[in-house]
């Protein structure tokens, strides 16, 4: 079977986009770990580096899941550095006649490239996909802190979100 060189599907969201000179929104690629992937998503959460192999491996894994797990980056032009990444994940459930939800995961801008819309425009652009799967929702959880920006970007304050880690 031929590995895939991107998680790329068919779907709104999924092409690439470029931002005007600055950046160009597109798919994860295999190259990406070697373009800063791991030290961006540290700046989210504890990110220790990842080995060729174990991203490899990932990166298999998730592209036999389709257009139903997209992972969008955000690459600076000049540098070819990765400036932003984010996550939507469609879930697929019983309740409302078989429907499906979008999961908003791990976007995170590197703090360099913060407050120049970039942030935005990639959560735009997931949020978009999900709508393009059928998705009758999209939902995240976020920190106190980032409320205001995801309410910039559409979403409400519902439900309150718990957790328990391992």
């Amino acid at each position: 079977m031929e590995q895939p060189h991107a998680l790329a599907e068919a779907g709104a969201g999924a092409g690439v986009e470029a931002i005007g000179d600055a950046y160009i929104i597109r798919p994860l690629e295999l190259a990406d770990l070697s373009k800063g992937l791991c030290d961006l998503l540290a700046q989210l959460s504890p990110s220790p580096p990842l080995s060729e192999e174990a991203f490899r491996a990932r990166f298999v894994e998730l592209a036999t899941l389709g257009a139903d797990h997209l992972i969008l980056v955000a690459e600076d032009a000049a540098t070819g550095c990765l400036a932003a990444a984010g996550a939507v994940l469609v879930e697929r459930k019983f309740i409302r006649r078989c429907g499906l939800v979008g999961h908003l995961e791990d976007v995170v801008v590197d703090a360099a490239a913060r407050a120049r819309g970039l942030g935005e425009r990639l959560v735009h652009r997931l949020v978009e996909h999900a709508r393009g799967r059928g998705c009758y929702k999209v939902i995240l959880n976020c920190t106190t802190e980032l409320k205001g920006f995801y309410a910039k970007c559409g979403f409400v304050e519902k439900n309150v979100q718990m957790g328990l880690y391992f």
